[in-house]
């Protein structure tokens, strides 16, 4: 996706779905200031890109893909957070309190920043892939998995960086 907003200039998220800070999220988060809730709509959006990543994987030709194989050539485990600028995002309650649903692309324009995990959380995120699904049902062991991967912070890259990241992905 990341590579399709450098090529396209735009980019339509999977389902118009989108995290920001919302009416919903400040009530759940009394207590937190604007950046708080920024980092809380981040994380929300960070789990999201693993399950894109679970879906690419699960989705690719080769059957032999696995989720612990992060040898160059091989995919990319790492979660992918766009931080954009956009407008006429409408709420989603139906879904967590920082979903909402996009109008629109969105514009290599409206970008302010990526944020990328580094190489070092490779592993992590390899194996969060696998159980994101239990996650979200649960499942214990599963949350301490992914735990693991949320622990590693996301690196902040300005737009014009991105080109030269995709390079070195």
């Amino acid at each position: 996706m990341l590579r399709q907003l450098v090529a396209e200039r735009e980019l339509f998220p999977l389902g118009a779905t989108a995290f920001a800070v919302t009416p919903a999220l400040r009530e759940a988060y009394a207590a937190g200031d604007d950046d708080e809730l920024a980092e809380v709509a981040m994380q929300e959006a960070a789990r999201a890109s693993l399950r894109l990543l679970a879906a690419e994987r699960d989705g690719a030709d080769d059957d032999t893909a696995d989720a612990a194989d992060t040898t160059p050539g091989g995919p990319v485990y790492r979660r992918a957070v766009i931080a954009a600028d956009v407008t006429g995002a409408k709420l989603r309650p139906d879904l967590d309190d920082a979903v909402v649903k996009l109008a629109g692309p969105i514009t290599y324009d409206q970008v302010a920043s990526v944020h990328v995990d580094l190489i070092e959380a490779e592993p992590q995120v390899a194996k969060a892939v696998d159980v994101i699904d239990a996650a979200d049902l649960g499942d214990p062991d599963a949350e301490f998995v992914l735990g693991d991967a949320e622990d590693h912070q996301l690196a902040w890259y300005a737009t014009q960086e991105l080109p030269f990241l995709l390079d070195l992905l």
